[in-house]
């Protein structure tokens, strides 16, 4: 090889034919790199622009851990951020520390959330001896310092409340957030409709021909059920005594965190694969059932990739699910007006 190498005359010396077809050969080498950094260069364009699927869960409480196992375990996000502001590592957090789980990284960097497709909030007060009202201001403080933040950090977020009472801090985050209404929403109702349904159908054996209900309105004593689809496939007296019965079953569940988190994973689910699905969540209900303040309350929506895409409206004359959402409505209200935003 040295020999042949040492044989070969340099570019220099070539004859006029030979140097011609150097030129050639060397023009003919630049085009093919020319053409291989195209590629590459339109591969990483490529690349740059591929849609990443980031959720933050923000609070490292038991809510915040049982969101993040239940995201991570569907395989959801391509990034999840676990966003713990507390102070030390404590309980699950320790655990996630020690155990780590793929695409899930825990933070105490607010930036770390940055370009987020949906923003969970899990924070909640502790607070022991404290009024009603005392607690529930106290998360607006909490929320006063992180939702401007975060919504600044990813601004084309939906932010999904899970914080209590529900109804309050979705109202909360929407003000301090300055987003379009169709992007803040509350968990709500969705456990409850979705376990309702799961009740008549599997435990009840009803046949409903596919009408859907949900439970819409304030979680708590006052909610209410919802039936959808054309009342002559059942009669409104035999929707009434069905769902009775119904909710007798599902005041015996309890709202444990793991079973919120596998909530808010369903709609999650919704919200970043854009599957246009039907959920009872908190939603400004302003205009709706003659509701006129700004308050939000669990209504049956069409939830996607930006959030909130169609509010489903009521085809019927229904006075008693009317008079239960005012009531709640004008309640939410009189407490908002006593927090400190």
């Amino acid at each position: 090889m040295i020999a042949k190498f040492q044989e070969e005359l340099p570019l220099y010396s070539l004859s006029r034919s030979d140097e011609a077809r150097q030129v050639d050969l060397l023009a003919y080498i630049a085009k093919i790199t020319e053409g291989v950094s195209d590629i590459n260069s339109k591969n990483w364009a490529n690349y740059e622009n591929k849609t990443v699927k980031k959720i933050t869960v923000v609070g490292g409480g038991e809510l915040g851990v049982a969101c993040t196992l239940a995201i991570s375990a569907k395989g959801l996000a391509d990034r999840l951020v676990l966003l713990d502001l507390s102070e030390g590592t404590k309980g699950g957090m320790m655990d996630l520390h020690i155990f780590n789980l793929p695409n899930v990284e825990i933070s105490k960097d607010p930036s770390a959330s940055a370009h987020s497709n949906v923003v969970i909030f899990t924070v909640n007060s502790l607070g022991n001896s404290q009024s009603y009202l005392d607690v529930v201001q106290r998360n607006v403080d909490m929320f006063r310092a992180l939702v401007p933040a975060l919504g600044h950090h990813s601004p084309n977020s939906v932010l999904l409340v899970a914080s209590q009472p529900v109804e309050v801090m979705t109202y909360v985050a929407w003000k301090l957030s300055a987003f379009p209404a169709t992007r803040v929403i509350g968990i709500g109702c969705n456990l409850d409709s979705q376990r309702l349904q799961y009740i008549i159908t599997n435990v009840l054996k009803a046949q409903t021909s596919g009408s859907p209900v949900w439970v819409i309105g304030e979680q708590g004593e006052d909610k209410v059920t919802k039936w959808g689809g054309q009342e002559e496939v059942m009669s409104r007296n035999a929707q009434v005594q069905l769902s009775g019965r119904a909710m007798e079953l599902l005041r015996e569940k309890g709202q444990r965190s793991w079973s919120v988190g596998l909530s808010v994973a369903d709609l999650v689910d919704s919200l970043i694969n854009d599957k246009k699905k039907v959920h009872s969540v908190s939603v400004l209900a302003k205009g709706y059932y003659d509701i006129n303040s700004e308050v939000f309350l669990s209504l049956p929506c069409i939830l996607g990739a930006s959030g909130v895409s169609e509010v489903i409206r009521s085809t019927g004359k229904e006075d008693r699910v009317t008079e239960k959402l005012q009531g709640s409505a004008s309640s939410l209200h009189d407490l908002q007006q006593q927090l400190k935003l």
